[in-house]
């Protein structure tokens, strides 16, 4: 099969994207608007930028008649986010957060999941979640107000949060964090299954 963008429906394009970009780490996103309304909603175009300055990255998508999603939002009004990893324990949960909700809903609330005060931004941290990150914004690049468009948001994380059980000396236990993937459509997938390659010594 050849698909070139220019003449395939954009809903077309969307379904090879994420098929063929797989797994996809999900930021699991907390935010508060003006008024300290909090959202939560997870993204799975997700990734880090830099490691100094620590920067992560996602990207809120434009999607039918609600446009502008309300992460996007408050991140313009507030500069200020946390992204929390999602483990399989909180998989549910995640899901029941991902609806299109009116921007008064609190998705803690509609998730069961429990906020907890961050350090040093507004938005509260997952309690649940094993490891999360606050993050100042550094950047906004509006790529595209088409329906499906996007934009990237760049956040300098200003602290981490790692559960002490499955962190030693700054190295991360897998299989502690139990961090799920998003594949195409509904489907999600484990991080268990994995193997090593050294890398070559040039």
């Amino acid at each position: 099969m050849t698909a070139d963008p220019g003449n395939t429906a954009a809903q077309d394009i969307y379904k090879l994207l994420i098929g063929l970009i797989v797994p996809r780490p999900i930021a699991f996103v907390s935010t508060v608007d003006a008024a300290g309304v909090r959202n939560l909603a997870p993204f799975s175009f997700f990734t880090c930028a830099s490691a100094d300055p620590p920067v992560i990255a996602f990207s809120p998508m434009v999607r039918g008649a609600e446009g502008v999603k309300d992460t996007l939002r408050n991140i313009r009004e507030t500069r200020e986010f946390v992204v929390n990893i999602v483990s399989e324990e909180i998989a549910g949960e995640m899901n029941l957060a991902s609806g299109e909700y009116p921007p008064e809903v609190d998705e803690f609330v509609m998730s069961g999941l429990t906020p907890v005060a961050s350090g040093l931004v507004a938005p509260p941290r997952v309690k649940q979640a094993r490891a999360s990150m606050e993050c100042k914004l550094f950047q906004i690049v509006e790529v595209s107000k088409r329906r499906l468009g996007g934009s990237l948001v760049l956040g300098e994380v200003v602290r981490f949060h790692v559960e002490d059980s499955i962190v030693d000396h700054f190295r991360v236990d897998p299989d502690g964090l139990k961090a799920i993937g998003r594949m195409g459509g509904t489907s999600y997938t484990r991080t268990r299954d994995r193997f090593d390659m050294e890398r070559p010594k040039v």
